[in-house]
């Protein structure tokens, strides 16, 4: 496991260091810990200010050790803590300080307060209304508007999970670049096809009587998930002719 790093990230100057990380590398290394990790969420993570990789003469990332121990820092206060990037980024300047800080717990949900609750499955965070506009950084209007489209769906209980709070971090990332809500309806049309083709594969495993098929067919899901994400990312690269580092 990635130790919680003793200092900041490294600074944005021309990489000669042999000993560091390409990003790809770094990928591998955090996927031990977080399987879902993906090279655009490390990406997004440094557009947020939140580490700091050098950079070869030609424009590549390079990772240092302790970058890539913030970076699993960064992700599991977002897993375990489910914390919002502003309050990660002055958690980790506090560390940096030598303060003392203490991260907030995961708690039930009390009457009038909308916490976070972990339902079954390790990984199975869920958040309410109010804490996924505050971990997005997004306002109503915007989650409305966004929810029209079908990019964030709640559950019927109103909560959210982790995902929708990548999904949304994504979103706004994009929208930097004058990409807008409206404008992604047609990913989230794809996405649903790519979805359905690999529920279509497993669904025979899914309605087994034998648990350990079952779980067999939600692991097998989870690897036509990679799959599936891996072909589209090297189809838009390949449609615009380059090649990500």
């Amino acid at each position: 496991m990635l130790q919680t790093p003793s200092g900041g990230a490294g600074h944005g100057t021309a990489a000669t260091d042999s000993g560091l990380m390409s990003i790809g590398t770094v990928l591998n290394v955090l996927r031990d810990e977080f399987p879902e990790v993906t090279i655009s969420k490390i990406r997004f993570l440094e557009s947020e200010g939140l580490i700091e990789p050098q950079r070869t003469p030609s424009g590549y990332r390079k990772f240092s050790e302790r970058d890539v121990e913030r970076l699993g820092h960064v992700l599991r206060m977002q897993r375990d803590h489910y914390l919002p990037l502003k309050v990660i980024r002055e958690h980790l300047d506090a560390m940096e300080r030598g303060e003392a800080v203490a991260l907030p717990t995961v708690g039930r949900q009390r009457e009038g307060e909308a916490v976070l609750e972990v339902p079954e499955g390790p990984t199975a965070v869920r958040i309410g209304r109010a804490e996924f506009l505050a971990a997005a950084e997004i306002g109503e209007s915007e989650l409305a508007e966004w929810e029209s489209y079908g990019l964030i769906t709640p559950f019927p209980d109103g909560a959210y999970d982790a995902e929708a709070v990548t999904v949304a971090a994504l979103v706004v990332e994009l929208g930097r670049f004058g990409i807008e809500p409206r404008h992604l309806r047609a990913m989230k049309a794809a996405a649903d096809r790519e979805a359905g083709l690999v529920d279509q594969v497993v669904a025979p495993l899914k309605r087994h009587r034998n648990p350990q098929t079952r779980a067999h067919a939600e692991a097998r899901a989870k690897e036509l998930a990679g799959l599936t994400v891996k072909l589209h990312a090297a189809l838009v690269q390949s449609a615009l002719g380059v090649r990500l580092p």
